[in-house]
């Protein structure tokens, strides 16, 4: 009902009765404040235990140092810019408010003078100060190179300023004009706002002037913006050099021509805006610079649209390679130059059309060095053969080459690292606790097999069996490619180390790997962390208890050094007794001027792998990093100090970097020269190898990487690939990554490139050209020539036919001699097995094709019995049976027929079977008196 007055009531009425008050709940502002400070408090405290568990991460590994200068220059770039952004935006806006309050009311009074637009003032422009305090807080890395940069010591072709102006500090002057723009856009949007809001009262009275104070203040607001869009035309003079209107990247006729000179008069133009706007607060007249306002659009519009267009369709494209040559040009030098392919060594090579008996047995070192595994059918027989238990897993496959006394043998390797995701029974302490680490390796020769088409390993088994001269002192693998989750150590609670039969194998951790968990309050950090409170009440904990995190090692290098680009496949080494892993890492930019970006309209880079690359134009291989798979310890090496952005992190970061020259030698010998940036130069020099600017503008000699059939038939590009082999030219074999190249469209091999990873040749490149007027098998043509052999080809089809998987290896294209072998081993996987096994070895040449169930038998069918050589290469002492020699199939048979039963023997020993036992010895035996009777060994 609604409320009368009590004068207006009639006589005798009286007011109704007021319904009962509810009382308000206890939820007022004190309430609401208390949740919003514990809400506050849980979120602070949670970043606040992530700052302080990583120090102690940083402290533990020796780098509080980095840490605090990868800090650092964020919070004082966010403070700077903060306050400077706050001042000029808030300070404007409050300027206006104050300047507006104290003219005199003539109307009703302004609405910029009520309290809510004071908080507004300060509410919206402290929000805008931190987004720009935001912003610049995440160019710390570009602010320290630019702080700390080096010269290239080159310059570009236009401007002739050095390198190092465009990579280190046109970012930051790019940076900080737009921020002055952003800043001075808020400052004056906001400061006209408000003026607008204040000349409301005027407005509704028809009054349209501005007060002097609003003009000036507008004026000047207006010339800083002007004076900042001139700065931005200057600088975009420089962007021309990344340009992609012409027919490379970089700058072209048009650019240089018709695109500089707009820039350097919109430059002035704008300026003289500026200059003019400055002087109407004199003169007063604003259509002065109003029509300068005009003129600057509708010159933007002419000489950046119109004139470049006219520029480039009637004087450039009618005569374009003559326009456009030496930026041709400028742009093949720059880009050779940056992805370091200037001084790749070239040499033409005119094979034989088919190796010769003598030059296979002159080449021992490379046919005995031939890799019959395939990392992708060997991965799925470690699995099968060496995992053991379901919570172990071979998360990749490594290629290295060991001395083993005098024998230079190339292996395959891979750790056996823990997954605890097939853990049985995840609690908490079997997943950081009990279950902490993986253990072990498995290695193998790459040219081996034994009887059952299965590897012949060198390390196998737990503990590992080693029948190599190698020790392994630290199995224990607490760091490697698999692990993400924390774990803890040196507890009252043993680790379990490793299977062995019924029971199981622990230990405790003796390293210095983790960090300390110390006091109560440290654990309290941990358990934030980890969002785990049970760290808070168990009782496992001792004084020596370390946690382990960031045990993935490309997190835990990314987490040291995230300017660095790194190497998609670390890969393990034995040495000295430990298990090290060795991860490359680039320095690379996409601010080189003039050098073509990897994924750009030329090189499309559509292979997978080289993804992380897409959008550089700069690279190199500046650092090596270790890691002891067991504590965790990192060491980065710098491996070319001739890069001035390893030189300026190096500047950065003191003490951080180590040189080359310290690195140890045993760690020297399985450098290899990395995969990723061999790709990345591949792609490159498939199209720069054209240096003629004539062949280059008309793309007539473009490369590209091969095909190859793996799997059902399925055409995948050519991987790069490890071999041990002797160069052309060279009296040594080495370990180097090839890969060959086909003319676009064709099939017939035209070159094949080497990067060598041996010293004193390690980093070098050599390209290898075949003669465009004779006809090179390529890898498609080789495989055609399989599938076109009548044996061959019937023999597959049985295969499929009983459902089995037909697995192709590598094709492997060998330079032997003076021609040229291609070798393809064939695995076969049983519809019910997920065990490949090697049944067959393709050897091709000259055209030829032929095929054993050994490489040895292949080359005795391909070249006849007289390829066996005459002695087997030395076996280094306890290294079991070497590697295999050009000799008669039935002697390398019986000796993997040996092998197999000697292995059997032992498994037969280690299991308690004497019966077995006894019969593997017997049958051992046998197969070495025949071994003696075909040999002559038993005059």
């Amino acid at each position: 009902m609604r409320n009368i007055p009590d004068w207006m009531r009639g006589p005798g009425e009286r007011r109704p009765p007021r319904p009962p008050e509810i009382p308000e709940l206890p939820l007022g502002r004190t309430f609401w404040l208390l949740l919003a400070a514990i809400i506050a408090f849980f979120v602070i405290f949670s970043s606040l235990a992530e700052f302080y568990t990583d120090l102690l991460w940083f402290q533990a590994r020796d780098l509080t140092r980095v840490f605090w200068i990868s800090l650092l220059p964020r919070w004082i770039l966010f403070a700077v810019a903060f306050i400077a952004s706050l001042l000029l935006i808030g300070g404007n806006w409050w300027a206006a408010r104050q300047l507006v309050h104290r003219e005199p009311v003539f109307f009703e009074e302004p609405v910029l003078n009520r309290p809510l637009v004071g908080i507004g003032i300060v509410a919206i422009s402290g929000f805008l100060a931190l987004l720009m305090g935001a912003g610049a807080g995440s160019q710390w890395d570009e602010a320290l190179r630019f702080w700390y940069r080096t010269p290239f010591g080159t310059s570009d072709p236009i401007f002739g300023r050095d390198i190092g102006f465009y990579v280190f500090q046109l970012p930051i002057y790019h940076f900080l004009q737009g921020w002055f723009m952003a800043v001075f856009v808020f400052a004056l949007l906001g400061t006209a706002g408000l003026y607008a809001l204040a000349r409301l009262p005027q407005l509704r009275h028809r009054i349209y002037s501005l007060p002097r104070y609003m003009r000036i203040h507008l004026t000047l607001l207006g010339v800083g913006l002007a004076l900042i869009w001139s700065l931005g035309y200057w600088l975009d003079r420089f962007d021309l050099l990344y340009s992609t209107r012409g027919v490379v990247f970089g700058a072209s006729y048009t650019d240089i021509h018709g695109e500089l000179l707009a820039l350097n008069v919109l430059t002035a133009l704008v300026v003289l805006v500026a200059l003019l706007l400055l002087a109407s607060l004199v003169t007063r007249n604003w259509w002065v610079p109003a029509g300068a306002v005009g003129l600057w659009l509708v010159a933007n519009i002419a000489l950046r649209g119109i004139y470049p267009a006219i520029l480039q369709n009637y004087v450039v494209e009618p005569n374009e390679f003559a326009r456009e040559r030496p930026y041709i040009e400028y742009n093949i030098a720059s880009t050779l130059k940056a992805y370091s392919l200037d001084s790749l060594q070239t040499q033409t090579f005119t094979p034989q059309a088919r190796v010769t008996v003598e030059e296979l047995q002159a080449d021992q070192a490379t046919t005995d060095n031939i890799r019959l595994w395939d990392y992708r059918a060997l991965q799925q027989t470690y699995a099968q053969l060496q995992e053991i238990r379901s919570y172990y897993d071979f998360e990749d496959v490594d290629i290295d080459r060991y001395h083993f006394g005098d024998e230079y043998q190339q292996v395959m390797l891979s750790a056996r690292e823990l997954d605890v995701r097939q853990l049985q029974n995840p609690t908490w302490v079997n997943l950081h606790l009990e279950f902490t680490h993986g253990y072990g390796v498995v290695m193998n020769p790459v040219n081996e097999i034994n009887s059952r088409g299965l590897p012949l390993l060198y390390i196998k088994d737990l503990p590992p069996q080693i029948s190599v001269p190698l020790e392994i002192e630290r199995p224990q693998i607490y760091y490697g490619e698999k692990p993400t989750t924390y774990v803890f150590v040196k507890t009252d609670v043993e680790e379990f180390d490793y299977p062995s039969g019924e029971a199981n194998i622990r230990t405790t951790y003796q390293g210095v790997g983790g960090v300390s968990i110390g006091s109560f309050f440290r654990r309290l950090a941990f358990a934030y962390r980890f969002g785990d409170t049970r760290i808070l009440f168990t009782d496992v904990f001792t004084p020596e208890s370390r946690v382990m995190f960031y045990r993935n090692i490309q997190e835990r290098v990314r987490r040291v050094a995230p300017f660095l680009l790194y190497d998609r496949d670390p890969y393990l080494t034995v040495i000295d007794g430990r298990l090290v892993w060795i991860q490359d890492a680039y320095t690379a930019t996409r601010s080189y001027p003039y050098s073509e970006p990897l994924g750009s309209e030329r090189l499309k880079a559509r292979d997978p792998m080289l993804s992380p690359y897409r959008g550089i134009n700069y690279i190199r291989n500046s650092v090596k990093i270790t890691i002891d798979a067991y504590d965790g310890t990192m060491t980065f090496y710098v491996t070319d100090p001739d890069d001035p952005l390893i030189q300026t992190w190096s500047k950065v970061f003191p003490g951080l970097f180590t040189p080359m020259e310290e690195m140890p030698a045993t760690i020297r010998q399985h450098r290899r020269y990395p995969e990723g940036l061999f790709r990345v130069q591949s792609e490159v020099y498939r199209i720069y190898h054209m240096q003629n600017p004539n062949t280059f503008y008309n793309q007539e000699d473009v490369w590209a990487i091969p095909a190859e059939t793996l799997q059902a038939g399925r055409q995948v590009t050519m991987e790069p690939y490890y071999v041990i082999m002797r160069l052309i030219g060279e009296e040594q074999a080495e370990f180097v990554l090839i890969v060959p190249f086909t003319p676009v469209g064709r099939d017939n091999l035209i070159a094949w490139m080497a990067g060598r990873s041996d010293d004193p040749h390690y980093g070098e490149l050599v390209v290898y050209e075949f003669p465009k007027q004779e006809l090179i098998y390529g890898p498609s043509q080789i495989e055609a020539l399989i599938d076109q052999d009548p044996e061959i080809s019937a023999q597959l089809s049985l295969w499929s036919q009983r459902g089995s998987d037909v697995i192709r290896g590598n094709l492997l294209v060998i330079p032997v001699g003076k021609s040229l072998m291609y070798v393809e081993p064939l695995y076969l996987r049983a519809e019910t097995s997920e065990l490949p096994e090697l049944k067959r070895v393709i050897v091709s040449s000259g055209g030829d094709v032929a095929w054993a169930e050994t490489f040895e038998g292949a080359l005795a069918r391909l070249f006849g019995e007289q390829v066996i050589a005459g002695t087997a290469p030395p076996v280094a002492p306890g290294a079991g049976v070497g590697p295999p020699a050009l000799v008669a199939p039935d002697v390398a048979n019986l000796a993997r027929s040996a092998q197999q039963h000697w292995e059997a023997a032992q498994e037969a020993l280690r299991a308690g079977d004497w019966a077995k036992y006894g019969q593997e010895l017997d049958a051992l035996g046998a197969d070495l008196e025949q071994l003696v009777n075909l040999t002559g060994g038993s005059e």
